[in-house]
Order: structure tokens, then C-alpha cells, then sequence
């Protein structure tokens, strides 16, 4: 009786210990709901929101590398002071400077023709790649890809939401 007793206090204990680390790693969507240059749900988008925490103390989430791209290009006058991406698998923030990422792929991408995705472990990224394709990179380089697709993948968001928009107008017809 006192080791089923114990048993469960262990399994309520782990179930709350689990439940707070979950709540903690969401903190930020909880901040920021939607990604305020598309809109997006940054909680379904969980494998590619970002965070940017800036050195005055203000942050902003994105739903991906692509609105990171456009936040860091409009903050001139404000430091990074972390940049942070949720792990493709795990969901949960990560240093996005030092973590393993993968650019391309057949897995398509969050506001961007070419996929870019970020993983804590570099076998995740690996595995990612032997199933998925593309290629590993690092943040760096996962930037440089963001600003060189810019202006196509903007192309692309301007025709989805036109369309989507005419959709919407010929339904209410």
C-alpha cells in the first residue's frame, strides 16, 4: 500500500515538474500570440516561431526565420541580446545561434519557399536531412538564406493572401 501510495505521489510529482518545464517553454507565446508582421499563430507554429529578447529589455516573436528577418532589419538602433528558434521536433526555444540548421528540403517552409529549420542536436538535423533532404547550416548562414529569398518569398505571401481574399469575396457572393 505505501509503495502504490509513493508511486503515484512520484507520477503527480514528474506530471507537475513536466507541466511547469511545458508552461515555462511556452512563456513566450503566451507574450506573443501571433507574429505581428503576418499574423500567424506563433502556438501552432511552435517548430519555427522565434524570439528576439533586445538589450533595452523589449522582445518581439515571430512565427519564423522570415519575420526575424524583416523585425532585425527595421531595429537598427536596438542589440540582440539572444536570438532564439524552437526546435523542429522538440518545440521548445533554443539558442538559434547555436543551433544545428537545415536549409531546404521537401518539407516546405514557414513564410519562405525554401525551408529553413532549427534543431538542438545535430543527429535530429542529420536524421531531418536523410528523410527530408536539404542541407546543414548554421545560423548564419540560415540568415543569409532569409534576406537572399526575400523578395520571392514576399512575391509569393502578396499572391497567397490576394487570392485568398478573392476566395473569401466570391464566397460571400
Amino acid at each position: 500500500m505505501k509503495r502504490r501510495i509513493l508511486c503515484g505521489l512520484l507520477a503527480a510529482l514528474f506530471l507537475l515538474t513536466g507541466m511547469a518545464a511545458y508552461a515555462d517553454t511556452q512563456k513566450d507565446v503566451q507574450e506573443h500570440k501571433s507574429c505581428k508582421y503576418c499574423g500567424m499563430d506563433r502556438e501552432k507554429f511552435a517548430h519555427s516561431r522565434m524570439l528576439i529578447e533586445y538589450g533595452d529589455g523589449s522582445s518581439f516573436g515571430a512565427c519564423s526565420i522570415h519575420c526575424v528577418a524583416l523585425d532585425l532589419a527595421q531595429a537598427f538602433d536596438k542589440q540582440p541580446k539572444a536570438i532564439l528558434v524552437g526546435d523542429y521536433n522538440k518545440k521548445n526555444l533554443i539558442d538559434a545561434e547555436k543551433a544545428y540548421w537545415v536549409i531546404g528540403g521537401k518539407k516546405p517552409g514557414v513564410m519562405t519557399k525554401t525551408a529553413k529549420w532549427a534543431f538542438a542536436d545535430k543527429k535530429d538535423a542529420e536524421d531531418f536531412i536523410k528523410e527530408n533532404g536539404g542541407k546543414l547550416a548554421n545560423f548564419d548562414d540560415a540568415m543569409k538564406a532569409t534576406y537572399e529569398d526575400m523578395y520571392n518569398d514576399t512575391k509569393m505571401i502578396r499572391e497567397k493572401r490576394a487570392k485568398m481574399k478573392h476566395m473569401h469575396q466570391e464566397e460571400k457572393k
